[in-house]
């Protein structure tokens, strides 16, 4: 397959908006639109109007993650359908993610780093947190790789 063959993500996200709306799949249609707005404004954001497709993935794991911030709110606040209607737009954004890091991988990583730092203790997480994050962008959720670092340091 060649480099034209291959269609950009920006490119899929457009085509798969239009399909929706062929669809008449409100949810996606939403969720879609929001990214391609959030998209639009990092473009205008830089000096030449161009993004990498890294700095799209980026976007998307924003808005995921602003999704399911908002639904925990809303079911902190006992607006149930709320946070439902907010989670149910994460399977359309999350299809263009790559498949995340799983546990055993992850803590491989963070022993590694770890051990690398001679960290010892949780004052050092800092300095743990900030070698693993670059190792593990777009593949690992923030969370997930403090969880590990946490339940290491702390052990």
């Amino acid at each position: 397959m060649t480099e034209s063959q291959v269609m950009s993500l920006q490119e899929r996200i457009e085509t798969d908006l239009k399909q929706a709306m062929r669809d008449r799949n409100e949810v996606e249609k939403l969720a879609l639109r929001a990214l391609k707005t959030a998209i639009t404004l990092a473009r205008t954001a830089t000096a030449n109007h161009d993004i990498t497709e890294a700095e799209i993935v980026t976007i998307i794991q924003k808005e995921a993650k602003r999704r399911r911030d908002t639904a925990a709110e809303y079911e902190r606040l006992g607006e149930t359908q709320r946070a439902a209607a907010e989670l149910a737009e994460l399977p359309a954004l999350e299809r263009y993610l790559p498949p995340q890091m799983g546990e055993a991988e992850l803590e491989a990583i963070v022993r590694s780093v770890i051990a690398e730092k001679g960290a010892t203790s949780l004052k050092e997480m800092g300095s743990v947190m900030s070698a693993v994050m670059p190792r593990v962008a777009g593949v690992a959720d923030g969370k997930a790789v403090n969880q590990v670092v946490r339940r290491l340091l702390g052990s």
